[in-house]
């Protein structure tokens, strides 16, 4: 059945199809040669339909070097504001911070993030919002592969009867587990910092189970 309210290539914007493009180039199976880009989001609360994102914030990763020097973080004006989580991330509703509209933050996002794998820590709760947020300024979802250090975290544990593996471990978790300082901890730039560490941590210890490729790492799921 023909979904007529669906955008065809023709409709969509320029910076979508440019960014779309860039999806014909293969990307390197090494994983030494792969641009990660490690991202977190801040929102409003948990509800994908509800609430919203207040803040992106990402790093470039490439050859176990984290490239501090091009880092993303745009804060995002919002009409819906949660007091509650706001003690959490710290970002106020009439802070001093400079924000932009949701469009023009996924403008620029999609400019930064290109084709590079997105790395994430539980990966599915803020691209589900980066998705929702495009797909309320009727542009489709991202289209790059997705690693989450929770899911990889999880395939560095030794087998045994006596370890039980956890459905779910935290950033916090890990932060711990590697002994990363976790002092900007709730900030959208700063746990991106920390999950690109453990993120490289974890890379270390899957290459000693032979795990060296893009497509290895996908497969763990």
């Amino acid at each position: 059945m023909i979904n007529f309210f669906k955008k065809s290539k023709l409709d969509l914007p320029d910076y979508w199809l440019e960014y779309e493009n860039l999806f014909k180039t293969k990307q390197p199976e090494n994983i030494q040669d792969i641009t990660f880009v490690v991202l977190d989001t801040e929102t409003t609360g948990f509800s994908y339909q509800e609430d919203r994102m207040l803040c992106i914030g990402a790093l470039k990763l490439k050859n176990n070097d984290i490239n501090i020097g091009d880092s993303f973080e745009v804060f995002i004006h919002q009409d819906h504001y949660n007091q509650e989580t706001a003690e959490i991330h710290g970002i106020l509703k009439e802070g001093k911070t400079t924000r932009l509209e949701e469009l023009e933050t996924l403008k620029l996002f999609l400019a930064y993030l290109k084709n590079s794998v997105i790395v994430a820590h539980h990966a599915g709760f803020d691209v589900t919002f980066i998705n929702m947020a495009l797909e309320r300024h009727s542009l489709p979802k991202l289209k790059n592969k997705i690693l989450d250090t929770s899911t990889l975290y999880k395939k560095t544990l030794i087998r045994s009867n006596l370890l039980v593996k956890k459905e779910h471990y935290s950033l916090d978790e890990l932060a711990e587990k590697f002994s990363i300082s976790v002092k900007d901890r709730h900030t959208a730039l700063g746990d991106a910092y920390i999950t690109a560490i453990a993120f490289l941590k974890i890379l270390v210890k899957l290459k000693e189970k032979k795990i060296t490729t893009l497509k290895q790492l996908l497969r763990i799921y």
